[in-house]
Parts: C-alpha cells; sequence; structure tokens
C-alpha cells in the first residue's frame, strides 16, 4: 500500500464521497512536482497514492476535486477545491 493514502467522507450524505479526484504532489525548490493521481474508490479510499517506499522527508499537497464531485451530484459547492499541505519528517512513522 502507498505510504500516504486518503479517505474522503460526504458528511452532508454521511456517506464515503467516491469517484472524487485526488493528485499528490511533492514540493522542489519553488514548485510542486506530481507524485500520483487518481480517483477515490466506492469507499471514498484512495490507496496507490505513492509507490511504497518512495515517502522522502519534505512538503507534500494533496488537492481533492470537490467542484467536480459535487458536479456529478448536481449540487453546488462552497469549496471547488481543498488543498491541504502538509510536512513529512521521519518516514519511519
Amino acid at each position: 500500500m502507498s505510504p500516504i493514502t486518503t479517505h474522503i467522507l460526504d458528511t452532508a450524505l454521511g456517506s464515503p464521497a467516491a469517484g472524487v479526484a485526488v493528485r499528490l504532489e511533492v514540493q522542489d525548490g519553488d514548485s510542486w512536482q506530481l507524485i500520483g493521481a487518481g480517483t477515490t474508490d466506492a469507499d471514498g479510499r484512495h490507496k496507490e497514492l505513492m509507490p511504497e517506499g518512495s515517502l522522502r522527508a519534505a512538503t507534500y499537497r494533496i488537492s481533492f476535486d470537490t467542484a467536480g464531485y459535487y458536479g456529478s451530484l448536481q449540487q453546488k459547492c462552497f469549496y471547488p477545491e481543498v488543498r491541504i499541505c502538509f510536512v513529512v519528517e521521519a518516514t519511519d512513522q
């Protein structure tokens, strides 16, 4: 399994958010390099964002296409995209 995974729940519907486009990037100086991308499964999970053993100490960014998800449900979206930046310091934890 990928060392970085995600699990998205649609709290408004009370169910997993299936079909959400996800991107994982790593910071490289002033730019971002794409590591992996895909969509969440029926359980709202994406388990294969990066190859096993490839995690390194760095700053990462994961982005979720919430506009596309809510558009597929024919609902309006307040946040069209959600981005979370995080720092991995110890790759063995």
